[in-house]
């Protein structure tokens, strides 16, 4: 098994167990009895220079452990001082040593928007994001079928949250947009191998229309990484180890813009 399909088995398993202590009919009216959203995590990224989601991330499966301290209420508050226009917070707990408990607490605490970022494959994963405080979600193109895909955007849409559709190559993100995604994020990273490739932005990017946001998510370490990707009209980026790993994040990402 790949990296990625061992990822979306434990979803899987995890999303098994969570049914058995409430069930799926139960999580739905719970979170369609919420007041619905207003899509505020895509809003946030109709901004007039690149928006940046910034991610709290304490391991990943490339890297190992990021951050063996992990305040990650102090993170998310630096992160909206710093003037993040999102949070990305990851709850895979396996390899990303990700928990509810951070994305609850952090959407709490902050009042931009937050990404619950996950291995989605299960509707029951978009409830919990809601009951959660996420103002969106991530749907991966490569563990979904366009049907499950198209399905899970009309979720998002009844609870007004946000999706970031991820996609790696042309076959996916031609499946996003026939699937009606409105938020299209272009990994630099192969989640199969977790090889990087920062020219994946630039290839893919001609493919997605100017109406359609685009992110694009991975490989960025430094201003000239963005640089490029504001030329080529990238809407948005996520960038998640070069924050974590620095020490003063309101400085590390003034100088990702280019304002130091």
């Amino acid at each position: 098994m790949t990296i990625l399909e061992q990822l979306a088995a434990h979803a899987q398993a995890r999303v098994e167990q969570a049914k058995h202590k409430m069930p799926l009919a139960a999580v739905e009216e719970r979170a369609m009895a919420l007041p619905a959203g207003d899509f505020a995590f895509e809003q946030a990224l109709k901004t007039p220079d690149i928006a940046f989601i910034c991610e709290c991330k304490k391991a990943s499966p490339s890297k190992g452990l990021i951050a063996p301290d992990f305040p990650y209420l102090q993170i998310a508050r630096e992160y909206e001082a710093a003037g993040a226009d999102c949070i990305s917070v990851l709850t895979e707990p396996k390899w990303f040593l990700g928990s509810d408990i951070y994305l609850q607490e952090i959407a709490a605490a902050v009042s931009v928007p937050c990404l619950r970022k996950d291995f989605t494959v299960d509707a029951y994963m978009i409830y919990e994001a809601k009951l959660l405080g996420a103002s969106a979600v991530l749907l991966i193109c490569a563990i979904l079928t366009e049907r499950q895909l198209r399905d899970y955007l009309g979720i998002c849409d009844a609870l007004g949250l946000s999706a970031l559709v991820e996609a790696h190559d042309e076959r996916e993100v031609r499946m996003a947009l026939h699937a009606g995604a409105r938020l299209i994020g272009v990994n630099n990273r192969n989640l199969k191998d977790f090889s990087v490739d920062t020219e994946n932005s630039h290839r893919l990017r001609e493919l997605i229309p100017p109406e359609v946001l685009f992110v694009s998510e991975s490989g960025v370490r430094g201003a000239e990484d963005v640089q490029l990707l504001r030329q080529i009209g990238a809407d948005a980026v996520l960038v998640g180890e070069t924050l974590m790993r620095a020490a003063d994040k309101r400085a590390a990402l003034a100088a990702l813009r280019g304002t130091p």
